[in-house]
This record gives C-alpha cells, structure tokens and sequence, in this order.
C-alpha cells in the first residue's frame, strides 16, 4: 500500500470512527428539555406527519431557518425513529459556535461535510449510514437563511436518496426564522405579552429517484418548486 493510499485510508476509518457524532444521554436530555420549552412558549403544530414513512431508511429534505431545524421535526418523526437519525452538518458546526454547535453536533448525531470544500466524503458516509438503516437529515441550502427565503438548493439530498435507493421526504419549516433568525443569539418565542408566535412543520409526500430518471438535478429542481410553493403558501405563519 502505497503511503498516500494508506493516508486516504487512515483518513476515512478516522470518518467512520467518528461519524455519526455519539449521542450520549445529556443530548438526549437537552433534546427533550428544549421540546418541551417549545410546545411551553411556541404555538408549535405539525401538517403532514402521516407522509412520513412508517418504516426506515429515509432521507430528509428541508429548508433551513434556525439551529434547531432538526430536532424540531424530530418531534414529529415516527415513534423509534428519532434513535436512527443522523443529519449532513457543516464541519464548521464543531469548530466556530462553541458548546452550542458541539451539543446539536451530538443531538443530531452529525456527519461533518465541508461546507466550502469537497463534500463527497461526508456525502458517501452518509450514505453508508442510511443503507445501514438510518434517517438522514440534509438541508440542501447548505446554511440557514439569512432573511427567512429558501435559497439555492444543492443536489446532496437527491443524490443520497437516488444512491441509496430511499425515499425523500421533503419538509418545509415555517415561522422558525421569526422566533430564531441567525442575526440573534436566543430564541424569541413571544409577540406581545405572553402571546405565543406559530411555528409550522409541513411535511409533504415522499419522492423517488425513479420518478426523476435517478437524475439528482431534476429531483433537486422538483424539490425546490416544492419548497417555493410552500413558502408563497406559508411564509409567516402568523400573517396566516
């Protein structure tokens, strides 16, 4: 074995060791404290719940509006499933937002893909995780939104759902961005006093690669005027 060849595999036995990221019994605490906190201070509902899959593996696509996207439509996931899950985070999760970032790392159970560099190798972990059985999260804009829009969407939650042959679900949050936008540091559950803003979870009905010749563009491009339609239908769930 050549030593750039062991480099490469030293490398991704490291990814395997590493990732997904242990969940451990403190994240599973914060997980339920900050769920019940929500259903305490946010008007919080989900639609579509029935379109998730009552048996895994699955992968999940959503827009991407606060930190706690994910846990916030674990709520919702069918019961035992929240132990399968696994998301796709940005490597810099880790690194650049302290024991915050490091804690949903954990709750989420991460895989690390660069945000700015080569995703493949998380990209093929993942997928690797969700032949196993697993639920991957992806948020296919690659970071939260600064005014609340979706944004471009990548191609990796496709890609994953076609290589793995899963179905994709796609998933729509609304109302997080108003409660959390990233300009702030806490959440601001309340308009008014003691008047509890919506927070909405629409989850639509499962995609198929076949459907979209196993083309990741297409299924994207699909994904995304779904997401559109969505947001002109449910931008502000309080204006609603």
């Amino acid at each position: 074995m050549s030593e750039e060849t062991e480099k490469k595999h030293n490398s991704n036995q490291h990814l395997d060791e590493k990732y997904p990221a242990k969940r451990g019994l403190w994240p599973h605490i914060a997980k339920v404290g900050f769920l019940l906190l929500t259903d305490i201070c946010v008007n919080f509902k989900c639609i579509g719940k029935e379109n998730f899959p009552k048996t895994n593996p699955y992968v999940v696509a959503s827009n991407h509006q606060c930190f706690a996207d994910g846990v916030l439509i674990a709520k919702f996931l069918p019961r035992g499933h929240f132990k399968h899950m696994c998301a796709l985070v940005g490597a810099d999760l880790e690194t650049n937002y302290g024991s915050l970032g490091r804690l949903i790392m954990r709750v989420g159970r991460g895989i690390a893909v660069e945000r700015y560099g080569n995703p493949v190798r998380g990209l093929v972990k993942a997928k690797k995780e969700v032949e196993k059985g697993n639920i991957c999260f992806v948020f296919p804009e690659g970071t939260r939104t600064p005014d609340g829009k979706v944004g471009e969407m990548k191609d990796g939650a496709c890609y994953l759902a076609i290589k793995s042959g899963t179905p994709l679900i796609p998933v729509y949050i609304s109302g997080a961005y108003q409660i959390w936008p990233r300009t702030v540091k806490y959440p601001h559950p309340f308009k008014g006093f003691l008047k509890r803003k919506k927070l909405r979870i629409y989850v639509g009905e499962p995609m198929w690669g076949k459907d979209f010749d196993n083309n990741a563009h297409k299924m994207t491009a699909a994904l995304t005027e779904w997401m559109h339609m969505m947001e002109t239908l449910h931008f502000d769930p309080d204006l609603g």
